[in-house]
């Protein structure tokens, strides 16, 4: 910037080795970077090396560039690192992202692929940095998750035809115990719904995906499979054999009781249990005597037992399914050892403990379905929503988000239901074209607001170019804004787009703004050079006004012309405006260290208020309300008229005749004995005080004006203080104007004045110093501050005793009158008096409510509906009094009943309010 010699110029020493002039030979990179290295300033090198970038150089030209340009410009390399820093990014992370790709590879490629591996894949890949929203990888994912999709879709369909298979036995089973021609009926609708089990199922076991199922599903379909094909392959001969039997008498009996019974009763014969007791009766064999148990086998057994079952109750009323039929389960395992040795009761509760354990099963399951088709309506009712009333795009994703995860769920709590999922997944895709057609419309938009925000950098760019050369820097500053406005209002673009555009933005409005920025930087050191300025002023013995004056409107020029930042500019006109306010603050302290010595009034005043901070601070209200008056007395000046008294009658035989001059004061004192008669007043009408002398006129800020004479004498007119313009003027405005001559104003002489018969203001003398006037002002804030607190807690202490009575029952701890306050009556009291002195009685409930209405206050949650109910039957009680107008009679009634903690509560906060009103 500046050269710099090792020899000083005025030397005289001849120099021996003279330096050889510099040459500015061209750096060889200066042609590839477009002469960078060869830039004058820092900015232009980096100017330079940002648009050198965007021509995407090679990464070796990029290393040469940055071993030769750290050494020189740091700030201009740091573009030039960051791009290196950026492509050992991208070849790091094309790295990984070719590693995790043939890993995924290769668990698509397995025959038999884990849920749990494919997860840790996509974990793992996202640990590791892998660019899984870009391809392959965003692809590979897609891939993997649909394989863990059917692979998952294939293990609920095996718990589905698990369940159906339950239900396909149970349905055989139900018509084991109905008449035979009932199954016969429902014999070929069960033979269609077996084989069309046995063809899901088939279909299943032949899936591609199969082999990834887990290990614990196929078991479960095969034991399914032959529990279902065991129950029918029984139940057909048995069908078949019932009919023949119907048919033919000679034919043998099903092997199924009920149907067998029931072809006994058509046949005309005894039933197998009426023929078992006849033989029984015919026989009379010996009574098997039971062998004895010791009892401590007995004990043993009765406790294993009662242990069992108090677990199988315990799940049961809790509403555990699985756990209820786990522990059913442990029950008769338990019996099967343990239930020989019980008795009778016992074995008539576990009983009754299963078949409640069995029901809680059959109910879970109920539940579930019905969740799941309550989860069905409210996903079809997605798309039939009223007209104007639909889901837009973001609300429907988290509404079907929201609904899948409530699915989940179910098929958590209960068996899952195939038949219902197919609905639900139907009606969820349906509804999920509006979440597409949405998306669809945002990428639409993207791209018209990406197009409008590279219009404006454009338009940026030419808006700079015609206004270079501008000198309408308000003006150029609006547009600025406005071009930062409309930048914020482009609308949404994509993170990654918006890191894209906002260093053209930048670079655009800073090209734009930098004639801007040059001006404000020559009008901030104008403008210092204007507080310097203005603290030689303010700092100089005499102020001068004139020169202020010159240099606030230059300094007002100036803000016109050229704008800055609004905060600092209010920080520049602070610094400006405090040394000139300082002189003119120590010009007013002169002028006002002139009065420094308070009247005779002030230090009443003073005295009176200094009384009644010291009563404050005692917390006593009778001294407090004694000290208010005291300072009232004073302000009104009856101390001073006291005074003023004593020594009238104290110098009265001294005294000659009053001369003329006092005449018309005696006029106005006879006029004001003559309107006080009949009054018993026993103080005489003190002597007009002597008007206080005037004060000197002392200099103010008006009077340093130039061309103004500091000697000479105020113009006459009105008096500077508001007294003393009272006091100066005559009494009455009217007697001392003659009327005029042609009779103008002659009725309004006869009316007696403007204002007819209104009083003259009362004479309040000369007005209080500001320190009086603050003291005074104060301490009455304070002590109004104080009567407050005293009467809050003389009201708590009051509410406090009368709860402390209504729990002890004792009418003689009830308050009086005048410490419950102005609201309770004499009557109200009585009443509270006499509802605590007899026995508790009655309900309060009502009565509270009434008293939380008219206190306004809140009811708690449980006695809410109550207290909805009470103002339901109040609107149509319309001759009854409000509950605002019988507060005293409720709280009466309340008093009336027992005591207890909710309730005094209730009392307090309603009564709290009430007797504040």
């Amino acid at each position: 910037m500046f050269p710099f010699f090792s020899r000083s110029k005025m030397s005289d020493a001849p120099e021996v080795n003279p330096a050889p002039a510099k040459t500015h030979e061209p750096h060889p990179l200066d042609a590839l970077t477009g002469g960078a290295f060869s830039a004058a300033t820092s900015g232009e090198r980096a100017s330079r090396i940002r648009d050198w970038l965007a021509t995407q150089p090679a990464p070796e030209q990029l290393q040469e560039v940055f071993k030769e340009l750290s050494g020189r410009d740091k700030g201009a390399a740091r573009a030039v690192r960051e791009r290196l820093d950026e492509i050992r990014r991208a070849k790091g992370q094309e790295v990984i992202a070719a590693e995790w790709a043939e890993k995924a590879q290769a668990l698509l490629s397995a025959p038999k692929l884990n849920i749990a591996d494919a997860l840790a894949w996509q974990r793992d890949a996202a640990k590791a940095g892998a660019p899984l929203s870009r391809e392959p990888l965003s692809l590979l994912k897609v891939q993997v998750a649909d394989r863990v999709k059917v692979i998952e879709d294939l293990q609920h369909r095996v718990q589905v035809q698990r369940e159906a298979a339950v239900l396909l036995a149970q349905r055989i089973e139900v018509l084991s115990t109905k008449p035979w021609r009932d199954a016969h009926a429902a014999l070929e609708l069960l033979r269609a719904d077996v084989a069309r089990w046995q063809e899901q199922a088939q279909e299943l076991t032949s899936d591609a995906s199969w082999a990834s199922v887990e290990a614990r599903f196929p078991p479960l379909l095969d034991a399914s499979r032959t529990q279902l094909l065991v129950v029918w392959e029984a139940f057909q001969p048995a069908v078949a054999q019932a009919a023949a039997a119907a048919e033919d008498t000679n034919a043998p009996l099903p092997p199924v009781p009920v149907w067998a019974d029931e072809l006994r009763t058509a046949r005309g014969l005894p039933t197998e249990a009426g023929a078992a007791a006849a033989a029984a009766a015919a026989a009379k064999p010996a009574r098997v005597v039971k062998p004895k148990v010791a009892p401590e086998v007995a004990e043993k057994a009765a406790q294993v037992v009662r242990e069992a079952l108090a677990t199988l109750e315990k799940e049961t009323a809790e509403g555990h399914g699985k756990a209820s039929a786990g522990a059913a389960a442990a029950l008769r395992a338990v019996l099967k050892v343990h239930g020989k040795h019980i008795d009778s009761a016992l074995e008539q509760q576990v009983h009754t403990a299963l078949v409640a354990a069995g029901e809680l099963e059959g109910w879970q399951r109920w539940s579930a379905d019905q969740v799941r088709e309550d989860l069905v309506a409210k996903a079809e009712a997605l798309l039939n929503r009223p007209e104007g009333q639909g889901l837009g795009g973001r609300k429907m994703q988290e509404t079907l988000r929201n609904l899948r995860d409530q699915w989940k769920q179910a098929d958590q709590g209960g068996a899952p239901n195939h038949a219902l999922w197919k609905k639900f997944d139907e009606a969820c895709n349906a509804a999920h074209k509006v979440v597409e057609a949405w998306l669809d419309k945002i990428r639409t938009e993207a791209a018209e607001h990406k197009a409008q925000r590279l219009a404006l950098i454009e338009e940026v760019k030419a808006w700079a170019q015609e206004h270079a050369a501008s000198g309408d820097w308000k003006a150029i500053n609006r547009a600025l804004y406005q071009f930062g406005d409309r930048w914020r209002e482009g609308g949404h673009v994509g993170e990654k787009l918006f890191a894209e555009l906002q260093p053209l933005w930048k670079q655009a409005i800073a090209l734009a703004a930098g004639p801007l920025e040059a001006a404000q930087k020559e009008s901030l050191a104008r403008r210092h050079a204007m507080i310097e300025e203005a603290t030689a002023l303010g700092a100089a013995p005499m102020l001068r006004i004139d020169a202020v004056k010159a240099l606030q409107q230059r300094w007002q020029a100036e803000a016109q012309t050229v704008p800055l930042d609004r905060k600092h500019e209010q920080k520049l006109w602070d610094a400006f405006r405090k040394p000139i306010d300082e002189a003119f603050n120590r010009k007013s302290a002169d002028r006002d260290r002139a009065v420094t010595e308070l009247s005779a009034r002030d230090r009443v005043v003073l005295e009176a208020s200094k009384a009644l901070e010291a009563a404050n601070a005692t917390g006593d209200a009778q001294q407090i309300r004694s000290a208010m008056q005291a300072l009232e007395a004073a302000l009104r000046g009856q101390a001073q008229a006291a005074e003023a008294v004593a020594s009238a009658q104290k110098d009265e035989p001294n005294q000659p005749v009053a001369p003329a001059e006092s005449a018309p004061a005696a006029t106005e004192g006879e006029a004001s004995e003559a309107s006080a008669e009949g009054a018993d007043e026993a103080v005489v009408q003190p002597a007009a005080a002597p008007k206080p002398p005037a004060r000197p006129v002392v200099a103010v800020r008006g009077d340093d004006r130039p061309g103004m004479k500091k000697d000479a004498p105020a113009a006459p007119g009105r008096g500077g203080r508001p007294g003393e313009r009272r006091d100066g003027r005559p009494g009455d405005r009217d007697a001392a104007r003659a009327p005029r001559a042609d009779g103008r104003f002659g009725d309004r002489n006869d009316r007696g004045g403007r204002f007819g018969d209104r009083p003259a203001f009362e004479d309040r003398g000369p007005r209080l110093g500001d320190t009086a006037f603050r003291a005074q002002r104060d301490a009455m804030e304070h002590a109004q501050l104080a009567l407050k607190k005293l009467a809050a807690q003389a009201h708590g202490e009051a509410l406090t005793q009368l709860l402390t009575a209504w729990e002890k029952r004792d009418a003689e701890q009830v308050p009086g009158t005048q410490d419950l306050g102005g609201r309770v009556t004499a009557q109200v009291r009585g009443a509270w008096t006499q509802a605590l002195s007899s026995a508790p009685q009655g309900d309060a409930s009502e009565a509270l409510l009434r008293l939380e209405m008219a206190a306004e206050v809140p009811t708690p949650a449980e006695h809410i509906a109550a207290r909805r109910m009470l103002q339901l039957q109040l609107l149509t009680r319309r001759n009854d009094p409000a509950p605002t107008q019988t507060w005293g009679q409720d709280a009466a009634r309340v008093l009336a009943s027992a005591s207890d903690a909710a309730n005094a509560r209730r009392l307090q906060n309603a009564l709290k309010t009430l007797l504040r009103k």
